[in-house]
């Protein structure tokens, strides 16, 4: 019984995606600055967890109502924050830049990484009920 995902997710969705592309050009553009923005990212980066934890919640909500929303992995989100740290690092290391990486941006990937693992262990859990 597989029907299509709820408004409110598809609204959630966008949120996340409106929010993560907020935080990254903060992110960049604080690095543009020479850290100047510090103080903007940690109200930024709490806003986007929100909206991406409720937004998972939501996703893994419709799941185990056999409800389907499409295929929006949150891999891609972690592939997106991967690049940027690593991008952020190797910059840091060639161009010699006394630039610190806020301890929010850090902290927002770890937690992107949390959420996908909670995510894919849900997923693995429902299959397997599922199957059987």
């Amino acid at each position: 019984m597989e029907k299509e995902g709820s408004s409110e997710s598809k609204m959630w969705r966008w949120l996340v995606n409106l929010w993560t592309l907020l935080l990254f050009a903060l992110i960049i553009t604080d690095i543009a600055r020479g850290g100047t923005l510090g103080n903007l990212l940690g109200p930024v980066a709490a806003i986007y967890v929100a909206a991406l934890a409720i937004y998972s919640a939501e996703k893994e909500f419709e799941r185990w109502r056999f409800y389907s929303i499409g295929r929006h992995p949150g891999e891609v989100y972690v592939l997106a924050w991967t690049v940027l740290v690593i991008g952020i690092l190797v910059w840091i290391f060639a161009s010699g830049s006394t630039y610190k990486m806020p301890a929010e941006i850090f902290s927002t990937y770890i937690v992107v990484l949390g959420i996908l693992a909670i995510t894919r262990k849900s997923k693995i859990l429902f299959n397997e009920r599922v199957e059987k």
